[in-house]
């Protein structure tokens, strides 16, 4: 009978996201660029907001390793969560947000800290491209006190969101938690999160790859921002070297899965895009829940673009507990 208690630990940022639905000049007159996540402080954040008054917006839990232990834990998998949020309304948001997912997190255990709560202004433009503009709030101040140290020996897999690359303490914890769940023999996985981490934070990012990990998540962009080639061939042979499986996604042209020096193709979903946000996310949840629950890499992937298709699909980060109910049972019939 196995001891572990998670499937998946995750560590990451723990922000509010609001999205809204703007077009490409409005998102030049912001000063937005495009495609990316930017960080931005608590006067620029004012001006964001001031330039979006009266327009819509969606407010949903985000933070890129909160959407994959959502997904996790809505496809039935058992996941924890370690993160920072500030004492304020949003903070008891993002906190019930978790709880109402069924995810488990170090925010039950501890009071919140001072300060306001992390959040993510999204910029959807008709193309269904997302430009994302971050303020980390409270979350810049994630430090090792946010990890338990029991839970992560006791999880399969120990996943690092590659955006702590941008911030010194929250850098250190995911590597401190690193180091437990490689002594622990749990499997590690990261991210490379957004282009802009990889052109600023490299660094950090190549710490948390370092030796023996087991999964690494990206997506073409950023797999040629790394390695410096659109050589797909050339791209595919240095990220096979930085971990036991990597899974490579290509938007409308589905993944590729790394694996031993093989490469799987898997078909990605046919939908028309309107919303990119949160795809990479759900991949990485989906494809997690997948091998954690002794499924191949390939129906991990099937089940992986299957899920990422049907977010880009719609507005919003993450999908309904009633929509991955489906794709869990879509995915049954598919590995039957």
């Amino acid at each position: 009978m196995s001891t572990t208690r998670y499937d998946l630990y995750a560590i990451g940022n723990a922000l509010v996201d609001s999205e809204y639905e703007v077009t490409d000049t409005q998102l030049q007159a912001m000063g937005v660029e495009k495609r990316h996540m930017t960080l931005i402080d608590a006067e620029r954040k004012a001006y964001l907001l001031s330039a979006v008054e009266g327009k819509h917006s969606r407010r949903t839990g985000g933070g890129s390793a909160g959407n994959t232990v959502v997904a996790m834990a809505q496809l039935g998998g058992r996941a924890f969560y370690s993160c920072r949020v500030g004492d304020d309304e949003l903070g008891a948001f993002y906190r019930q947000d978790l709880q109402a997912n069924g995810v488990v997190s170090n925010l039950t255990h501890r009071p919140s800290a001072p300060g306001q709560t992390g959040s993510c202004m999204v910029m959807v433009t008709p193309d269904a491209e997302r430009s994302m503009s971050t303020f980390l709030g409270a979350t810049a101040d994630l430090d090792p006190t946010a990890l338990h140290a029991q839970d992560i020996a006791n999880s399969k897999v120990y996943y690092m969101e590659g955006y702590l690359a941008a911030s010194p303490t929250g850098l250190d914890a995911a590597l401190k938690g690193r180091a437990i769940a490689k002594a622990a023999g749990v499997a590690l996985a990261t991210t490379l999160s957004d282009m802009s981490m990889i052109n600023f934070c490299r660094a950090g990012l190549e710490a948390m790859v370092g030796e023996d990990l087991d999964y690494l998540f990206c997506n073409e962009e950023e797999a040629q921002v790394w390695c410096g080639s659109q050589d797909l061939a050339l791209v595919c042979q240095q990220l096979g070297l930085l971990a036991r499986t990597v899974c490579l996604t290509r938007s409308a042209k589905g993944c590729i899965v790394l694996h031993d020096g093989q490469a799987t193709e898997v078909p990605a979903a046919q939908v028309h895009a309107v919303d990119t946000n949160g795809a990479g996310d759900m991949f990485a949840g989906a494809f997690l829940y997948a091998v954690t629950h002794g499924y191949s890499h390939a129906q991990a992937a099937w089940l992986a673009n299957q899920s990422a298709g049907e977010v880009v699909a719609q507005y919003g980060n993450r999908l309904s507990q009633q929509a991955m109910a489906g794709q869990k049972a879509r995915f049954a019939q598919h590995v039957a």
